[in-house]
């Protein structure tokens, strides 16, 4: 978790910013002059990051680590641990660290049959946990999830609101609950967008529709469709309609039973269907 991090321990006494040429000794030290020379310093910085690694990626289930671990080592994806890092100092992020690779722990990523792709992360106190659309209990569920639940109720026989938003039941039965952005400043919406987990979960994207089968992706709203334009058809399954905000769900979310296509999808393909009810 990103929050944990830890300088190796020759490093920790002294910290280094971004920046080489505006590192500058502590005012106890202003006598000792640092030996090393600007191109040094980047260097410690570069092989510091590169040590943080594995402990940045820690939460992730071992499975898909092993699939992403060529993510992990690329440029954008140290500089983003260090943005998210320094929100954490100055800002109350969400959702907290130990919660943000939730998607990845719920079940082994081979099993997973359904995929949703969210946008960002509920920026409210102890809503978000690390799974799109759901919040943690006994926060009440948002207005997009209340709408969700609507859906379901004339969607799927026997479907009871749960009283709660946690889809936690879903994620346990192979339903991948994906944000494109999976961290969020408090109270302001997108603060963390184009930071690279843009890039980090379209390579999520890109292994699931390279190395599984039949899957089935619900992509709700424009911004959802276009991450998931690069799934193969041929492949996998994909079900597209309205985002089912309060702006837009009654442009094609309500009645759009995905539920239940979805597990008519999956039987046909020989995999078990979601128990929607589940939760």
């Amino acid at each position: 978790a990103i929050s944990h991090l830890r300088a190796p321990r020759g490093a920790r006494r002294r910290s280094l910013t971004s920046d080489p040429d505006s590192w500058q000794a502590s005012p106890a030290k202003k006598a000792r002059v640092s030996p090393l020379s600007a191109e040094q310093l980047v260097r410690i910085q570069r092989n510091k990051a590169q040590a943080r690694r594995p402990q940045r990626a820690r939460r992730l289930r071992r499975e898909l680590k092993q699939q992403l671990c060529g993510e992990f080592g690329k440029p954008y994806f140290i500089k983003l641990m260090g943005f998210v890092a320094e929100e954490r100092k100055h800002h109350k992020v969400y959702p907290p660290p130990e919660q943000v690779f939730t998607w990845t722990q719920m079940c082994d990523i081979r099993d997973v049959k359904v995929v949703i792709l969210g946008q960002d992360p509920y920026h409210g106190p102890n809503q978000a946990h690390g799974l799109c659309f759901s919040v943690q209990r006994p926060v009440p569920p948002p207005p997009s999830l209340e709408n969700i639940f609507k859906e379901l109720s004339t969607d799927i026989d026997g479907f009871v609101h749960p009283g709660h938003g946690d889809l936690s039941g879903w994620a346990r039965q192979g339903v991948l609950l994906l944000n494109a952005v999976l961290t969020v400043r408090a109270h302001q919406a997108n603060s963390h967008k184009e930071r690279g987990w843009e890039q980090f979960t379209d390579a999520v994207v890109s292994w699931l529709n390279q190395n599984l089968t039949g899957l089935v992706f619900l992509l709700w709203g424009s911004y959802a469709q276009k991450k998931g334009s690069v799934i193969d058809r041929k492949r996998h399954h994909v079900l597209q309609t309205a985002h089912p905000s309060p702006l837009s769900v009654y442009r094609g979310f309500f009645g759009c039973r995905h539920f239940s296509k979805a597990n008519e999808l999956l039987q046909k393909s020989g995999k078990r269907p979601i128990n929607w009810k589940e939760l």
